[in-house]
């Protein structure tokens, strides 16, 4: 398993727009102002040229949104690749990827959502870790959330223990200045049987709804990467964007029959951000219709993904994760 170099004040982190840019002027505002508060945090920035652009939910063609990722690969310079938003079309510039030139230049990758579909890339083609957590424009308030402060910190090498969050973002708050914060208004509560869990493994996971893009395709090296550490068992973590109860489903069996799922210690869903349902079926049991018959400890409503704030997962790190009367712990080791 390939672990980066921990990061350290004076480097550079590169900020790319694999999926989506980011030109609207709130989020020009939010984009200026991440910069600055790196730089007073010590660290330089440097953006690829389409980072601030969009034109129907790209930031430019999938082949040169590829090329300015190789161009912060190659850069020695660069130890933190940060994806500056989500999106739609990440995948497209997979095809145009090179994996060998990444792999040669190891360095941290980290976004969320879209994103996925690179960083899981990544861990399982290159065998490196990668992060999933913020974009780039979270670290663009004004007054940093403790989860910001707690992914500088981990990628730092710092004995960093994170523990839940007291409130989350549930649903989305309109922009006035684009300096504003989560804006908190609902008690997170993880929950699982017996509100009591323990659970180790090596990490791995998403954003449901990007994976699913990726399995059976040349990219999906799940299988080999899972075999390859099966004595650690593979804990994932998980959340969807949009997925209904029925895709869900339908969504967890094609991953399970692919074999995604034969050396799972368990799994930790992140709270979904859009679920419906044509039967009037809760997302609890929709996954328990498929990953229950595992055998496996499962917990829902954790701190990952969409719904702010958001604890930093390192794919390929040990991790121990517990779960008590509602609360979360998660220890990470990069080893």
């Amino acid at each position: 398993m390939i672990f980066p170099k921990w990061i350290k004040q004076g480097e550079i982190i590169g900020v790319t727009a694999c999926s989506a840019g980011k030109s609207a002027p709130l989020d020009t505002v939010r984009m200026d102002n991440a910069v600055r508060q790196m730089k007073q945090r010590g660290f330089s920035v440097l953006e690829t040229p389409d980072v601030r652009k969009e034109e129907k939910g790209r930031s430019g063609p999938a082949k040169v949104r590829a090329e300015e990722l190789h161009t912060l690969a190659e850069n020695p310079e660069v130890t933190w690749v940060i994806q500056a938003s989500g999106g739609d079309y990440l995948a497209e510039m997979l095809s145009y990827t090179d994996f060998e030139t990444i792999k040669r230049n190891p360095k941290w990758y980290q976004g969320y959502s879209d994103p996925t579909g690179l960083l899981f890339s990544i861990t399982t083609n290159c065998d490196m870790a990668t992060v999933y957590a913020g974009n780039f424009g979270d670290f663009g308030m004004e007054n940093w959330h403790r989860c910001l402060e707690e992914n500088i910190a981990v990628l730092e090498g710092k004995p960093v223990v994170q523990n839940s969050f007291d409130l989350y973002k549930n649903g989305f708050a309109e922009r006035i200045t684009g300096y504003e914060d989560y804006q908190e208004d609902t008690p997170v509560y993880w929950e699982c049987e017996n509100d009591d869990a323990k659970l180790s493994g090596r990490l791995l996971g998403g954003c449901l709804d990007v994976l699913l893009d990726l399995v059976g395709t040349r990219f999906d090296k799940t299988k080999e990467w899972c075999e390859k550490y099966k004595a650690d068992g593979i804990l994932w973590y998980l959340e969807s964007f949009a997925l209904s109860s029925e895709r869900l489903t339908c969504g967890l069996w094609h991953l399970k029959e692919a074999g995604w799922f034969e050396h799972a210690a368990g799994f930790v869903f992140g709270r979904p951000t859009f679920f419906s349902s044509e039967y009037e079926i809760g997302y609890k049991e929709a996954v328990e219709a498929v990953l229950g018959e595992l055998g496996l400890p499962i917990v829902y409503e954790a701190d990952i993904g969409h719904k702010a704030p958001r604890m930093t997962m390192i794919n390929g790190a040990l991790a121990q994760i517990s779960v008590k009367d509602g609360k979360g712990t998660v220890r990470m080791q990069c080893r």
